[in-house]
């Protein structure tokens, strides 16, 4: 594959990743199931953890699993193209879950489909991711605490992998992933932040 070939095929794989990655599942589900604009309840996030405030826990699982998968897809598919084509599909699928076309730009905060991405690169970062949140929350019961250990982790492990691309694209994530918490972040500072169970 020549450079230019290759260039162009990165630029297509995030793109197409972006355009995956920007649909909203947790506000098409809820609308498609009478819950109405998902936007209007709790958060007013288009996650899982938002769309479990409506009560329904087949319906978050649903929104969870699709926005793992709008991250994993893209990057399944890319790889055909190339490593680095794979990277920038997962990447444009993160970034399209945060900042949608369709919604002027506001979306979630990219927790399952960082999980996502990670699962579509290389499945033991999405173990790890996972099993850093589950241990976080067994210790901490705060969900947004356990994302953001296990998302400030991941550049270390990518770290190992010695592939400077990866770890600057992992960092990129955690980074947005800090910005898109900031409101979390906030209550957490203020000890304020909810628990399992609670509001977010």
């Amino acid at each position: 594959m020549s450079m230019d070939l290759a260039s162009n095929m990165s630029i297509l794989g995030f793109l197409l990743g972006y355009l995956a990655g920007s649909i909203p599942f947790g506000l098409l589900l809820t609308k498609a199931f009478g819950f109405g604009d998902i936007r209007q309840t709790g958060s007013g996030n288009i996650g899982a953890t938002n769309v479990l405030r409506t009560g329904n826990k087949g319906l978050a699982a649903a929104t969870l699993l699709a926005d793992m998968a709008k991250g994993a897809l893209p990057v399944m598919v890319a790889s055909k193209y190339g490593p680095e084509t794979a990277l920038l599909a997962g990447f444009g699928a993160f970034i399209g879950h945060l900042f949608p076309i369709w919604l002027k730009f506001k979306g979630g905060k990219g927790v399952a489909t960082y999980i996502g991405v990670l699962i579509g690169l290389y499945w033991p970062f999405a173990l790890f991711f996972c099993g850093v949140w589950l241990v976080a929350t067994l210790l901490f019961k705060i969900s947004s605490l356990s994302a953001l250990i296990a998302a400030a982790l991941m550049p270390l492990i990518a770290a190992t992998t010695g592939q400077k691309t990866l770890v600057f694209v992992i960092m990129m994530m955690s980074f947005l992933v800090f910005i898109k918490h900031k409101d979390n972040i906030k209550r957490l500072r203020r000890g304020e932040e909810a628990k399992i169970g609670g509001n977010e």
